[in-house]
């Protein structure tokens, strides 16, 4: 074929194939359709809508399961934004904005700063911001007038009192009891004071300006306490009540569990409750610090013994590191015979059984606040006496098997249930105490 008929060939419709040799490779020519781009690119587009859409859809599946599970977090953003609509009305209405001036802005500002879930958390904040507002605003004014009478040393002393009453404030943050009761008024303090101090070196009206925004933050402050204590309040001291009851329940049921899982033939590993006790911890010492700011509500005072529901969660945490213990035991290489495991097991299961009887019972005394009932008398004399069968049990054993080193494991296991029983009363006698400092009656 000579290079005109190859040239037209090429030329030709939109497949063109050209004849060649037989053996010899083929060449095709295709063009694309004209429609071809903009069909893949509809679908690229179809695409992108559907993956945005599948991600719209599972961030709203998130949010809806939230507040499907705990109602209270949905309530709170509504609490939120109730706040704020009240508050804005300071800055619309011109009568309320002609009163407080410009910085009305500050009491909106105010509202996401201090608003938190319970109202022990909102009245921790609105404290510490109102004290350290004002503070900070009182000692800045009294320090610019000193500096001011001094002449051209006023920005030295200024500086000066900014570096030093802003290092000891951060320095005071790392004291245990101002970091637990106050660390936010600190910070407050430091970011105030600065505000005013440097601003009123160009501001010559300084004490109209620190009055107005101390006062649109009080506004702030008293309509988030409205808010926080009339519409479905959240108390920090109730959350903490019920947080310790249902920590005993899981103990309880983890006690029982592991136990269970460890003369059984499958283990079913239903003995994780116990994790949650010993993760508590810190939202017992949140909660039980937030609760001290709350005022009276139903059975807690003003002197309601918050503390003690720490060392109850002290007292429940020496007893799940016991079934932690106990837990590691059920699922560990190293087992007892099963003719040894049967020669313990009914002791074993009734101790289990008896010291999470009392855990339970415990827990129904707190959740009731009421005191030690007859109920959980009778349930510790149960488990002491359950505990002595078991002693006499592994007493026993213990002259009859002559070689003790493939009992060892169920004997570990009986004693810490024999140390788990002894933990269980500690947890009793701090409800007890608690009863008593609350005057339960």
């Amino acid at each position: 074929m000579d290079a005109v008929t190859a040239r037209e060939a090429l030329q030709g419709g939109p497949d063109c194939r050209v004849p060649v040799p037989e053996g010899a490779s083929v060449m095709v020519l295709e063009h694309e359709a004209p429609g071809g781009a903009a069909a893949r690119a509809w679908a690229w587009l179809l695409a992108c809508v559907a993956a945005a859409w599948g991600r719209v859809a599972g961030f709203a599946r998130k949010v809806w399961k939230i507040g499907a599970d705990d109602p209270r977090k949905a309530a709170h953003g509504l609490k939120v934004g109730l706040s704020l609509v009240l508050v804005s009305i300071f800055y619309y209405a011109r009568p309320l904005y002609n009163g407080v001036g410009g910085t009305a802005m500050w009491a909106i500002m105010t509202v996401p700063a201090v608003f938190e879930r319970t109202v022990g958390g909102t009245v921790y904040k609105s404290f510490n911001r109102a004290v350290a507002t004002a503070s900070a605003g009182v000692l800045a004014l009294g320090v610019h007038w000193v500096a001011e009478k001094t002449g051209e040393f006023e920005p030295f002393i200024i500086t000066g009192s900014l570096f030093l009453l802003a290092a000891a404030a951060t320095i005071s943050r790392f004291i245990p009891t101002v970091k637990a009761r106050f660390d936010y008024g600190v910070t407050i303090f430091i970011l105030t004071y600065s505000l005013v101090a440097v601003s009123g070196y160009r501001v010559d009206k300084l004490a109209a300006l620190a009055q107005q925004r101390i006062s649109t933050i009080v506004i702030g402050i008293l309509m988030c306490l409205a808010v926080a204590v009339l519409v479905c309040p959240v108390w920090a001291g109730q959350e903490l009540h019920l947080l310790t009851t249902r920590n005993m329940e899981k103990l309880a049921d983890a006690l029982e569990g592991c136990v269970e899982d460890y003369f059984a033939a499958q283990p079913q590993a239903r003995s994780d409750g116990y994790r949650c006790v010993l993760n508590s911890k810190d939202s017992e010492d949140e909660q039980a610090n937030l609760a001290r700011w709350e005022p009276r509500h139903g059975r807690f005072g003003f002197r309601h013994p918050y503390g003690q529901y720490g060392k109850i969660g002290a007292a429940m945490r020496a007893c799940a590191c016991c079934i932690e213990a106990l837990s590691n035991c059920a699922s560990a290489e190293a087992r007892a015979p099963e003719h040894v495991k049967w020669l313990l097991r009914d002791a074993c299961t009734r101790a289990g059984a008896r010291c999470a009887q009392v855990l339970r019972e415990a827990s129904r005394s707190v959740a009731a606040m009421t005191p030690s009932s007859s109920a959980l008398d009778l349930a510790v004399t149960d488990m002491n006496t359950v505990v002595h069968e078991l002693q006499g049990d592994m007493r026993f054993l213990t002259s009859m098997l002559a070689s003790l080193v493939g009992t060892m494991p169920v004997f570990t296991v009986a004693s810490l249930l024999v140390e788990i029983a002894a933990r269980v009363e500690g947890v009793v006698d701090a409800v007890n105490e608690l009863a008593t400092l609350a005057c339960w009656y």
